[in-house]
């Protein structure tokens, strides 16, 4: 059973959840193989998807994995809501709890957004995403994929490559990896590594080819081209030639390297087109277990006492 009824973070979540998820995942992922690939699990429950950003991925895994359940969905856009005319968020999700839901899905620019609604109403919370902090169902899914290559997590070597400063996967695959006893290299420029960052038991290196010989799965960070105007790297051309991870740099390491991306990918920047479309990618993967790692945090948060047919 998990500890709370929330998914918050995965910062102190106990070897023993992250098994439970990742276990109920594997189920819900061959139901997803299936001609029919819908189950009642959450019929008669109301999720609402609560976007205050942007969002592609996230949003259409958790909106399919709600449909598959047959939940009832109701998706909100900040765009086109009374936000856009000074509602606070507590007032917003406090209006939308008095209809009757039971479960928030939320992604916001703030950190810690996610924890404030857990503490304002009763429905069950999961974060899909809060400004730097935490995004806990990409580390899962993440996870759950590294696993389904491997058989496991304990004594791999995982590199979180690129953006780390600005990285809510990041943060939340340290968490996740760790915990599971996994040896975690973070790689990218000084300027885009926090200080202190080796406090959460994390190997600190600012040299790609320092680290390729030595790992066994590379996930490849999404430079994000707006932090380009704070002068936190000279060039986009001096960022690939020291940080791009392409076929020839490859070509260094000892064994086949697993390839991962959250996405979006920036293509010829922080990962060349060969090496997100070679044999040793399972960036599409990552996206098909998202589905199912989403259908296993809505079960077992709502309950998940029925059996999964």
């Amino acid at each position: 059973m998990l500890r709370s009824r929330h998914l918050l973070g995965l910062d102190g979540m106990q070897p023993g959840e992250i098994t439970l998820l990742l276990d109920t995942a594997r189920t819900f992922r061959e139901i997803l193989e299936r001609p029919i690939k819908r189950v009642p699990t959450l019929q008669g429950k109301t999720v609402v998807n609560l976007f205050f950003e942007p969002s592609t991925r996230t949003r259409i895994s958790f909106e399919l994995a709600e449909k598959r359940m047959s939940a009832d969905i109701v998706n909100f856009s900040a765009s086109t809501s009374s936000v856009k005319k000074g509602e606070s968020l507590i007032d917003t999700v406090k209006n939308i709890e008095a209809m009757k839901i039971n479960m928030v899905v939320v992604r916001h620019s703030s950190p810690g957004a996610a924890h404030l609604l857990s503490k304002v109403i009763d429905a069950n919370i999961i974060n899909a995403g809060d400004g730097g902090h935490e995004h806990p169902t990409q580390a899962l899914l993440d996870m759950m994929t590294i696993r389904e290559k491997f058989g496991k997590l304990d004594g791999l070597t995982v590199a979180l490559v690129g953006d780390i400063s600005h990285s809510r996967v990041a943060l939340s695959n340290i968490y996740g990896l760790t915990t599971m006893g996994a040896r975690v290299l973070v790689c990218g420029p000084s300027t885009l590594i926090p200080r202190h960052i080796e406090r959460l038991g994390v190997e600190v290196y600012h040299n790609i080819d320092d680290i390729i010989p030595r790992v066994d799965v590379m996930n490849i960070l999404r430079l994000q081209l707006e932090r380009q105007e704070s002068g936190l790297f000279p060039s986009l051309r001096e960022y690939h030639n020291y940080f791009g991870i392409t076929p020839e740099r490859l070509e260094k390491a000892e064994k086949p390297i697993m390839i991962m991306h959250p996405g979006p990918m920036n293509r010829g920047l922080e990962i060349s087109s060969h090496v997100a479309d070679s044999e040793h990618s399972v960036i599409l993967e990552q996206v098909t277990n998202g589905i199912a790692l989403r259908m296993a945090v809505l079960y077992l948060l709502s309950g998940g006492q029925s059996e999964i047919q």
